[in-house]
């Protein structure tokens, strides 16, 4: 809410009814009125322990950019860049922790693909069928650098593995080049560290992608 998001938009976010969210933010609301909460920056010492409801919002809106619920096009540019941009901030107050840095390479290096996801008919191109000499070379250079500089700090997290999945296909210079293993084995780890649904489809894919399609539909 305080990003912007509509109602609509924060119950695609969170695979549930928009009513179901509605009545969530009320209630969040009244909650915050009747307990008389203040708005206030956190004391430094208590910043930590917010910072991962903090990561998901902001990967929220950078999502509802990526592939917007209600917008002309499939795309929302401008939210995509204020997430960058807020994820980069987290980056330069919280230097030390690697989910941040994570997130920022994640976010720059599906980014760097968004000119060549939509096609001249204003239909979404399927990832193996996008022109990959259009990606942003910048921006996937970068996403690279703040995603190693956040694996050495060696403290594993579910964007950092995002991150190292969203290399793999950055670095493939053709879709038959991609690494569907390391993929598949990434996305395991992923689904240890953050068990869903979501997480658990993706991982079906990668698996059908790197040993065949039987071993996945049947997961599926």
């Amino acid at each position: 809410t305080l990003c912007g998001l509509t109602t609509r938009e924060i119950a695609r976010a969170f695979l549930e009814p928009e009513a179901t969210t509605a009545q969530r933010l009320v209630r969040a609301q009244r909650k915050i009125r009747d307990a008389h909460i203040p708005y206030a920056v956190p004391a430094r010492e208590l910043l930590p322990e917010r910072l991962d409801a903090v990561l998901g919002v902001v990967y929220l809106v950078f999502n509802e950019g990526y592939a917007t619920t209600a917008n002309d096009g499939l795309v929302r540019p401008d939210l995509c860049a204020e997430a960058i941009r807020m994820a980069r901030l987290l980056v330069e107050l919280m230097p030390g922790e690697p989910e941040a840095r994570g997130l920022l390479a994640l976010m720059l290096l599906h980014d760097a693909r968004r000119a060549s996801r939509i096609g001249a008919d204003g239909a979404l191109v399927p990832l193996e069928e996008q022109q990959r000499e259009r990606w942003n070379g910048a921006a996937i250079d970068e996403g690279l650098a703040v995603l190693d500089a956040a694996l050495a700090l060696r403290r594993r997290g579910p964007y950092q593995l995002q991150g190292a999945i969203a290399a793999l296909h950055a670095q493939a210079r053709r879709a038959e080049d991609t690494d569907w293993k390391q993929i598949a084995a990434l996305y395991g780890g992923l689904l240890h560290e953050q068990p869903g649904v979501v997480v658990e489809l993706n991982a079906a894919v990668a698996l059908a992608m790197a040993d065949g399609p039987e071993r996945g539909l049947a997961w599926i």
